[in-house]
């Protein structure tokens, strides 16, 4: 019995298993709370087969006799025959199963025309429980084994599953409830389909006015959405570039304080930088205070506006672009910097020519996330912008503001669609056709070269005034949370920090005191959950779109990406529309926070995947599949461990964005669920904020702890390479660096 027969075969076992004891239908208080085996055969609690048997839900037959079906079929001798039977056998029993949970809902029949087609239905369903999704993942593997058996992915299952199962979950938790929203971007007000509506939001002078070119005060939100993009991704990607040249080309001394700092923005709550901002720049910030004291220049309101919005989401985004540089710039190989200086090459034409073409893949895949993290951002522009409106804001007003439109939330939604859509071809055309090798199965154990005086200093220039500023922002945002009232009273005082984390002691022991412990814990919790399953999809994704080829990869790749360029209010919405109802109904639980998240920040970790495995040859993978390694072997022990930078960065971004994401999760939090970032908003609403503030403190400090515990436990990719040390005195004439082994 070859590989993949056993493989089939133990899946169709799963999913009969889970047919046969599973609930098959969603508990409201899950799987992992016990109270529901005590009616283990009751309406809501029972497995598949006894709903079909005992409940009367009869539709449920088909699915177990397709999984035994299934089972016949992998004792067919001819591999062509069992290869076949397997593809129609899962493709049949995944679409079955989707079928009968669109069609048949909590009131019977969902559609009108199924009623009146077959007559009323007597019986119901809830949403897909834990033996639903093990049956529906059994038989899309049980497809993608038979596909396998066929020929496809030179015959590993490990890939075509892999393919398959991303590509599911891809659909299931983006597409599917993206496009569940942007269907009412084609529906009038009475849900009719209607081009005219759609055409009449799209196309308006509040979002494609030139005015501002005609000697007006405003241009357009798309126009403004689009120059704040382009503005910020350049920036963004020359400063985390800088970041990334000065830690791993210069002996600056505070490399791990710089390293420290550059994060500091991204796992900071939303507010923390546009408040630093206004208290530094704002009409009554120390700046203007300054300027009106000693030079008598009244204060103005320059930080509202464009101008303000870009500083903000320059801070926000640059260590998006260093964490995904970081790595690229390590794996550029010594020896091909070496190469060229053996043919004379100065410093700064070893730069230019050699090194830095290494590293267009991360350049331009910084570029790309940032610039679609700009056009999606509602945070900054929503304190920051004045008036100066962009897309994602429009976005919010129209869903949550008087318009209560989500028609025009809808279509504004596809207009960022197709912006990420050009960035995302435009990324594509510039890296087609070149290849950006660096590392080799082959020893290297060259020196990195020095960078050039004239980039060494300009990297200098640009980053140590960010740095300055950076410990001038969160120095006076931690002071806020000591003081009793930011600007008026600067007593100081703990008050904030016990009223948000007080501990206190009773009869049976430690008591959580404080009022922010509950969204503490929970967001935590949830967090630590979503982080690794984002980091593993990421880089599974990573891995496919760069070492596979299959049809439709292009649209595989967009879609990992999809979930960036929808503003984080449409992702809330969509998922409330989506999963509110039968056949996924996960809304007010602890599962749709962790989905959102996973699929929210899943691009960070296939970008950052793609680019380092850019640099890895793939004469690794030929050897090693030349000995007998499968799919899952390479990955494992070959490419993984060269990975472990990508993988730092993206376990650090998932586990912080999830700890501080706001306009995804606050449609989606309840009141058993409620996240760290709504109760600091709610905070700030009700005007507290010296707790608010604390909170964010607590929250820095936090993730700083769990940045450096994710870097210890991974660790760094070891390249087996030289690695320069500056000695401090040396006679003239004598060499001015050293070597160790790294």
């Amino acid at each position: 019995m070859n590989r993949n027969r056993r493989l089939a075969i133990g899946w169709l076992a799963l999913g009969i298993a889970a047919f046969a004891l599973a609930p098959w239908y969603a508990l409201p208080d899950g799987v992992l709370h016990a109270g529901w085996l005590a009616h283990y055969f009751g309406k809501e609690n029972a497995p598949g087969i006894v709903q079909s048997v005992h409940h009367g839900r009869a539709w449920l037959v088909p699915l177990a006799l397709m999984l035994l079906l299934g089972i016949h079929a992998t004792a067919l001798q001819s591999r062509t025959a069992r290869s076949n039977a397997l593809i129609v056998i899962g493709a049949l029993g995944f679409l079955y199963l989707l079928a009968q949970g669109f069609a048949i809902g909590a009131r019977g029949f969902s559609y009108p025309w199924l009623a009146t087609a077959f007559g009323p239905l007597a019986g119901s369903q809830y949403g897909m429980g834990l033996g639903a999704a093990l049956t529906a993942a059994a038989f899309a593997m049980t497809f993608a084994i038979g596909v396998a058996e066929r020929g496809a992915f030179r015959g590993d299952a490990f890939v075509a599953c892999s393919v398959v199962a991303v590509s599911a979950l891809v659909a299931a938790f983006i597409f599917y409830p993206v496009v569940t929203v942007l269907i009412q971007a084609a529906q009038d007000a009475e849900g009719a389909w209607s081009l005219t509506a759609f055409t009449r939001r799209l196309f308006t002078e509040k979002i494609w006015g030139l005015g501002c070119l005609a000697g007006g005060s405003r241009c357009g939100v798309a126009w403004n959405t689009l120059v704040l993009a382009l503005l910020c991704a350049t920036i963004a990607t020359g400063l985390g570039l800088a970041f990334a040249l000065i830690v791993t080309r210069t002996s600056f001394r505070y490399k791990k304080s710089l390293r420290v700092l550059s994060v500091l923005p991204i796992i900071t709550p939303p507010f923390v930088i546009g408040l630093g901002l206004i208290l530094i720049f704002g009409r009554s910030g120390v700046v203007n205070q300054f300027l009106e004291w000693a030079f008598h220049i009244e204060p103005t309101r320059w930080i509202y506006g464009l101008q303000g919005v870009l500083v903000a989401q320059v801070f926000a985004f640059t260590p998006i672009a260093f964490l995904v540089l970081i790595g690229v710039v390590e794996g550029v190989s010594p020896s091909l910097e070496e190469a060229a200086q053996t043919l004379r090459a100065d410093r700064w034409r070893t730069f230019i020519d050699v090194s830095l073409p290494l590293m267009r893949p991360g350049l331009a895949n910084a570029f790309l996330i940032t610039f679609i993290e700009s056009i999606a951002d509602f945070g900054n522009p929503i304190v920051l912008g004045g008036n100066f409106g962009v897309l994602s804001t429009e976005v919010f007003f129209s869903v949550v503001g008087a318009q209560l439109d989500q028609g025009r939330a809808a279509t504004l939604g596809i207009l960022l669609l197709l912006f990420a859509l050009a960035a995302f071809l435009i990324q594509r055309r510039v890296l087609a056709g070149r290849v950006y090798t660096a590392l080799t199965g082959k020893g290297d154990a060259g020196l990195p070269a020095r960078l050039p005086t004239s980039a060494r200093r300009f990297c200098y220039a640009v980053a140590l005034p960010w740095i300055l500023l950076t410990v001038v922002i969160y120095a006076m945002a931690f002071a806020g949370g000591f003081v009793e009232t930011w600007g008026r009273d600067y007593t100081p005082t703990l008050r904030h920090y016990v009223k948000a984390f007080g501990i206190e002691w009773g009869p049976r022991g430690m008591i959580w005191a404080g009022a922010a412990w509950n969204s503490f814990w929970t967001t935590v919790e949830l967090s630590a959950i979503a982080a690794p399953l984002t980091a593993a999809l990421g880089l599974l994704a990573a891995y496919l779109l760069t070492r596979q080829r299959f049809a439709g990869q292009s649209v595989f790749e967009f879609g990992t990406m999809l979930s960036f360029a929808i503003p984080g209010t449409v992702i809330g919405v969509s998922y409330i529309l989506a999963f509110n109802v039968p056949p996924i109904e996960i809304t007010g639980t602890a599962l749709i926070l962790v989905v959102c998240n996973v699929f929210r920040n899943m691009p960070v970790g296939v970008r950052a995947g793609m680019a380092s495995m850019a640099q890895i040859d793939r004469s690794l993978d030929e050897a090693s599949t030349t000995l007998g390694a499968r799919g899952f072997t390479v990955l494992r022990t070959i490419l993984l461990p060269l990975l472990k930078p990508a993988a730092v960065a993206a376990l650090v971004y998932s586990f912080v964005r999830a700890m501080t994401t706001v306009s995804a999760v606050i449609f989606l939090v309840s009141a058993q669920y409620e996240w760290a970032t709504t109760y600091i908003i709610n905070r700030v609403v009700n005007g507290d904020y010296g707790v608010a503030i604390a909170y964010s403190s607590v929250l820095i400090v936090l993730m700083l702890v769990a940045i450096f515990v994710i870097q210890l436990l991974v660790g760094e990719r070891r390249l087996g390479r030289r690695t320069a040390v500056a000695v401090r005195a040396q006679p003239p004439g004598a060499a001015q660096l050293g070597t160790t082994a790294a």
